[in-house]
């Protein structure tokens, strides 16, 4: 990572979190390149997104950077089940329905990374695929979440590492891809290769 610049395409406050954890050095630039997923394949569907939003950093950077090396992080971050795709909620009965769904039953979640790195003048990409098992919820403890900031900027309503984890019951998986961003595998496959 000699003198490369680490751009990060991403205003969510997790995925910061996790890159300052593994103590590297980076900006944050946010791409306005995202659109609502409703339907599809959800690893075609995270993989497009990341790399779009890859693409739209990328080329405000190089007007930015010029001839100096950078690296563009961008993530997105998809929950399915039944192969059903479930984004940010749009409201509180989207939230509810999307928890009564995973109340009691195991899910996938998806994050895409798509790294460009300015050396190679290339993009590279990568899923992660992890699987979330949630305890039943009574209708009780739904509203009760309802009624938190939580679950509503994440997909598939709800938070693995906040008051949502009361009701996880396993993973099988890297619990960071959960969050949003899998920092191992970025970190051993492209970052420390810069």
């Amino acid at each position: 990572m000699n003198n490369v610049k680490i751009i990060l395409a991403s205003a969510s406050p997790r995925r910061k979190e996790l890159l300052e954890q593994i103590g590297i050095d980076f900006e944050i630039a946010v791409s306005d390149k995202e659109t609502e997923i409703d339907g599809g394949d959800p690893v075609e569907a995270c993989r497009t997104q990341a790399y779009n939003k890859a693409v739209d950093i990328v080329e405000k950077s190089k007007l930015k950077y010029g001839d100096k090396d950078f690296a563009v992080i961008s993530a997105d971050t998809i929950v399915a089940i039944d192969k059903k795709i479930l984004g940010k909620p749009k409201d509180k009965s989207d939230a509810r329905q999307m928890l009564e769904s995973l109340s009691g039953r195991k899910h996938r979640v998806y994050t895409a990374v798509c790294v460009y790195n300015s050396l190679k003048d290339s993009y590279e990409s990568f899923v992660e695929d992890t699987t979330v098992e949630v305890a039943s919820l009574s209708s009780e403890e739904i509203e009760d979440y309802l009624e938190k900031k939580e679950p509503y900027d994440k997909a598939g309503a709800y938070a693995i590492q906040g008051y949502f984890s009361r009701y996880i019951v396993g993973i099988e998986g890297d619990y960071y891809n959960v969050m949003g961003l899998p920092v191992g595998r970025l970190y051993r496959d492209y970052l420390n290769k810069l």
